[in-house]
């Protein structure tokens, strides 16, 4: 299939609001159709990797970009051997963390990453998020840092060094699923900044620590929380008409409803709400979420009937993290550890293009007295 990029905006138009629809790179590693509802990832709908690997994943969007990186036995070997070295840089760092966020705290640990030649930066990035964010995680609540186990997964490892024992196969594909559905994205504001970064050649520590600080932003990867705190507050089943009527009164964004570039239901919904209705402990609460979700699509659509707001994918990221187990606050790390596959595979992309991204402003304020515009 031949995807079409949008056609540029020319500068002397006016950039129009956020840059849509300026077509700021070309890239081979995803495409969001926003009008079909597709996610496609080199060559493959998102429905269709839903059951990789992440180590799978990854091979795919770093193939051809660095030796070695289609072969998905090299892949889980680089993190495995990765693993341990983040590890070993906790006991120095992880006590400056304290009083922080958790993303705060990723941030900092991120920053401390050593320059090894001997080890591929894209490896050791995308190994030592899930490290750094379970020792954070653990740390918030009076508990040491578990060790790596290299003989694991990254999504099973992850688990394990969050919760101190082995994770169930059901939650370890639950968290392989999520992993592989948020690893890239097109040129989301995250991504664009990791490889406006790159494109300095500053390397790729600094490029994905960039693409964390976006992700920070409440307009980005801060939203899932809230999902959860807006299900607590509906009291019940008979409550949740009223509830969001309400909130919609008083003009309050439903969240976990409506996308930035999907007109339709956002297809990482979909794949997210079949893992998390796997998990059968979280029955209960799922029913529910459902029932919240019906409701409110019926009550947007009546209310605003010229504006396409469909289930996106924070609506069940966040139950889907509830259930394995992460708190509210570690959900953004937990995305980061799922998008640092994206921003990898974009720093690797951006440089070898070896072109500054050097975007035109447009000049709307006053000019110098006898200067004319």
């Amino acid at each position: 299939m031949t995807i079409v990029p949008s056609s540029p905006v020319s500068p002397a138009a006016g950039a129009p609001s956020g840059l849509d629809q300026v077509v700021a790179a070309e890239t081979v590693l995803s495409h969001v159709d926003g009008a079909a509802g597709r996610l496609i990832l080199r060559g493959h709908d998102l429905a269709d990797l839903a059951d990789w690997r992440f180590e799978a994943v990854l091979s795919l969007l770093w193939a051809d970009l660095v030796p070695d990186a289609g072969d998905t036995d090299a892949v889980t070997k680089l993190l495995a051997t990765a693993r341990p070295v983040a590890f070993a840089l906790l006991p120095a760092l992880l006590p400056a963390t304290d009083g922080l966020s958790e993303v705060e705290a990723l941030r900092l640990l991120l920053a401390a990453l050593p320059d090894r030649a001997d080890l591929p930066h894209h490896g050791l990035a995308v190994a030592a998020t899930p490290v750094f964010a379970a020792a954070i995680a653990r740390r918030r609540r009076g508990l040491a840092p578990v060790a790596p186990a290299p003989h694991l997964g990254l999504a099973a490892d992850f688990l394990r060094m969050l919760h101190g024992e082995e994770a169930t196969p059901e939650k370890v594909r639950g968290l392989e699923t999520y992993l592989v559905t948020v690893a890239d994205h097109g040129l989301n504001a995250s991504t664009f900044a990791t490889r406006v970064i790159a494109s300095t050649k500053a390397g790729l520590f600094s490029a994905v620590l960039g693409g964390l600080c976006a992700l920070k932003g409440p307009l980005h990867g801060g939203a899932p929380g809230p999902v959860l705190d807006m299900l607590d507050a509906i009291d019940g089943e008979a409550d949740i008409a009223p509830w969001l009527t309400a909130a919609l009164d008083r003009g309050e964004r439903l969240m976990g409803f409506g996308h930035r570039i999907y007109r339709v239901r956002d297809p990482r919904a979909d794949v997210l709400k079949r893992a998390v209705s796997s998990l059968s402990a979280q029955d209960g609460r799922i029913r529910f979420a459902q029932s919240v979700e019906r409701q409110a699509l019926a009550l947007l659509a009546a209310r605003k009937p010229e504006r396409a707001l469909q289930t996106n994918v924070e609506f069940y990221t966040a139950l889907l993290l509830e259930a394995l187990g992460f708190s509210r606050e570690s959900f953004t790390n937990v995305f980061a550890a799922g998008r640092m596959a994206g921003w990898t595979a974009h720093v690797l992309e951006q440089e070898k293009t070896g072109r500054l991204i050097r975007p035109q402003s447009l000049y709307v304020g006053p000019w110098p007295e006898g200067v004319a515009a």
